[in-house]
């Protein structure tokens, strides 16, 4: 286990005390004006003190037309900046670095949650997005930049960009849904030119012990639609060049290979692909040790747990225990309240199956 539990160093030589994250998920627990909740500390505390190495928040919005559900906490306004620092003083407080997850929904954004159309690379009848113009892309440049400088201000230890899981900067990805004619669509380039642009300008505006990490789909995976595992790769390289200090790679389920090159695993291909000094996380079904080995094994520097991470608050502390066998669902809403989780959350774990056995 020495190689999970071994400090993990960023790019810029922050430091966490091992290479095991809790990994960002939606967890519906902050109030609708996107402000902290009590249910969301009760969550994360829990995760710090049970030794994890990093807790990256659930996704945060940077804009009030990027929310993406209820009960999201928001990172798009100055008064929102105490709120973030609580966060970050329970993550740290426990020894682990705090990542704000900053994020813009696109046409994942709920109509009802936002003040006006949703954006997209693209207009998307489904949905009623419309097609950002250039000033609403120079805009969302912005806000994301504004979005970091308040988690710095609060004293996090980094970011995470998202673009991953179908949401706005996977968007602009997309082959299938990014149908531009501009110098924002087309081509590979043109596409990767919003995220790239963003992680270019966060990494500006925010100091150098500031970790910045991008989280990436390597190819078609639910919501992430259009996606080539070839350009995946090709943009990791480039992000290292802008700047990026990790590179999280969501894969869903680490066991699979490729689907575009079955005979190859996403994990060395990547490590191949970026700046040695660039760590690569990955997330994806880890649940045991063995899980967390093999990952490594294949190329990674660090885990991120979702799932299991829930059900064990302590799993880094337990990880090197003999015959450690983690806890798997299906729970009830009272053990899930022991656990730190609030109705909102559980009750979006009940979708799904055997995951809440009273729901």
């Amino acid at each position: 286990m020495h190689d999970i539990l071994s400090p993990l160093i960023f790019r810029n030589g922050v430091t966490a005390r091992n290479r095991i994250a809790v990994a960002p998920m939606t967890t519906h627990q902050s109030h609708e004006d996107g402000s902290l909740s009590d249910a969301e500390l009760d969550w994360l505390a829990p995760r710090a003190a049970g030794g994890f190495g990093a807790v990256i928040t659930c996704a945060v919005h940077v804009a009030l037309e990027g929310k993406g559900w209820h009960g999201e906490l928001g990172a798009f306004d100055d008064r929102l900046i105490p709120d973030l620092t609580r966060v970050s003083d329970t993550i740290q407080g426990e020894g682990a670095a705090a990542i704000a997850q900053i994020f813009h929904g696109g046409l994942r954004s709920p109509r009802e949650l936002l003040p006006s159309a949703a954006l997209s690379a693209s207009d998307d009848p489904q949905t009623g997005a419309r097609a950002a113009t250039e000033a609403d892309i120079l805009r969302v440049v912005d806000q994301f930049v504004s979005a970091a400088k308040r988690a710095e201000a609060a004293g996090m230890t980094g970011v995470e960009i998202h673009g991953a899981h179908g949401y706005l900067l996977t968007q602009f990805l997309s082959r299938t849904q990014n149908r531009r004619t501009d110098h924002w669509g087309g081509s590979y380039e043109n596409r990767a030119r919003l995220l790239r642009m963003i992680t270019r300008a966060v990494r500006a505006q925010v100091s150098d012990a500031f970790v910045v990490g991008v989280r990436l789909s390597p190819e078609d995976s639910g919501s992430a639609v259009g996606l080539d595992l070839d350009e995946s790769l090709q943009l990791a390289r480039e992000l290292c060049d802008d700047g990026i200090d990790y590179l999280h790679v969501s894969l869903w389920d680490v066991t699979p290979n490729t689907t575009k090159r079955p005979d190859k695993h996403a994990i060395p291909l990547f490590k191949q692909s970026v700046d040695p000094n660039v760590p690569i996380m990955v997330a994806g079904k880890i649940w045991t040790a063995e899980d967390a080995l093999r990952a490594m094994q294949l190329g990674s520097d660090a885990i991120a747990l979702g799932r299991a991470a829930i059900l064990n608050p302590d799993w880094p502390k337990s990880v090197a225990t003999p015959h450690f066998s983690p806890r798997k669902p299906g729970l009830s809403r009272a053990e899930f309240w022991k656990l730190g989780l609030s109705d909102p959350f559980i009750d979006a774990l009940a979708q799904r199956p055997n995951f809440v056995t009273d729901a």
